[in-house]
């Protein structure tokens, strides 16, 4: 029995404009407009806009609400001011991760949760779970469009369609106010690409305007649409994980890298075992690593040492537009795991060498 995908509110607008359309996350996206290769460049020297209505949104509300964002969040929310912005997960009880996600402060017992498209009713259960003393909550996906408006140039392109100035929005924080001629958007200075830009949250109805004159105010600065398959090369080159390939429901924060956002000085789901791992030290640790001469690295690839001895497995792997080079991410043994390091990637009865990287990828490259 196939199962009927879901659509954004713009797929008819991405499919005039030539989109080629993948099932992901259970939605019909773009993967890509012209190449994955001219679509990376763009975003990378100007600036280039995706479609990423397909994520999931959550309000939460009232006097409860900050208690239940810190029972089932790693990070410190009441750390928060209004109009800022932190990224977070939620773990399990086993050690792994539910999902990661952002967590917005609109106003005090006010909050935005932004989760992954393929965990939005997973998350949703998980939260409403632990949600023992009453926390107004509402799922506002369905109603809500989110563009993403990344690259050099995102400032140049946006600015003419509000009053709010985006030179004062700081990375990590958010205004609301009219964009485009549409009431309460949420500008916020974040993004999954590295280049710098603003990911515009939309009431549905105003979407498909909005997009238009994006399009027509960036048209000189060389805006393009992008896809899903751009978006996947440069988040990999700076080195951000993907739930699904990178982090999951048996991947710890620690073991991935997110100690930084696992804060103890609170409690939170599986606390007390997280701390007794970061005080033992993790076994494997996630890494991002180039590819020394030829070969592209891909997902499930075995990751071995110089005797051939198998040390982990690739999460994530492409080859980088900037890099001319494969790259990759994976989890090795924690000897394995320092930058400077030479491991092995299998491909295709090969052990080809590779070096594990400070991230992001692309430091001193030519982007």
């Amino acid at each position: 029995m196939s199962v009927s995908l879901k659509t954004v509110t713009l797929d008819a607008t991405h499919r005039q404009l030539g989109a080629k359309m993948v099932p992901f996350a259970g939605y019909d996206m773009p993967v890509r407009y012209s190449s994955d290769l001219d679509e990376h460049h763009t975003v990378r020297r100007a600036v280039g806009m995706f479609d990423v209505s397909h994520m999931g949104e959550f309000r939460v509300r009232g006097p409860q609400a900050l208690d239940l964002i810190q029972r089932v969040t790693s990070n410190d929310a009441s750390k928060l001011a209004d109009g800022k912005a932190q990224y977070s997960c939620l773990p399990n009880n086993d050690g792994g991760i539910v999902d990661d996600l952002l967590v917005y402060k609109l106003a005090d017992e006010d909050y935005l949760l932004v989760v992954n498209a393929s965990n939005i009713d997973k998350d949703w259960n998980w939260i409403q779970q632990h949600n023992t003393q009453g926390a107004e909550m509402e799922d506002i996906s369905d109603r809500t469009s989110l563009f993403a408006v990344q690259g050099p140039k995102a400032i140049a392109a946006l600015q003419p369609l509000t009053d709010v100035d985006l030179t004062s929005i700081p990375y990590y924080s958010f205004v609301q106010g009219t964009f485009a001629g549409a009431p309460d958007v949420i500008i916020s200075a974040t993004g999954y690409t590295g280049a710098g830009g603003f990911e515009l949250y939309i009431p549905n109805e105003h979407a498909a305007a909005v997009w238009d004159k994006i399009m027509t105010a960036g048209q000189a600065h060389g805006i393009k649409p992008i896809g899903l398959g751009a978006r996947d090369t440069l988040r990999l080159e700076m080195g951000f994980a993907l739930y699904g390939n990178d982090i999951d429901d048996t991947t710890s924060p620690l073991e991935a890298g997110l100690g930084w956002i696992t804060k103890f000085t609170k409690d939170f789901t599986n606390a007390e075992n997280l701390k007794k791992q970061k005080e033992a030290g993790v076994n494997k640790k996630l890494v991002a690593f180039i590819m020394d001469g030829q070969g592209i690295p891909r997902g499930h690839y075995e990751l071995v040492d110089a005797d051939g001895q198998k040390i982990g497995d690739v999460t994530s792997g492409t080859q980088s537009p900037s890099l001319s080079k494969g790259i990759g991410m994976g989890y090795v043994k924690t000897e394995f795991a320092a930058p400077g390091t030479q491991i092995f990637v299998q491909i295709r009865g090969k052990n080809l060498p590779a070096t594990i990287n400070k991230l992001p990828l692309t430091k001193g490259a030519e982007v």
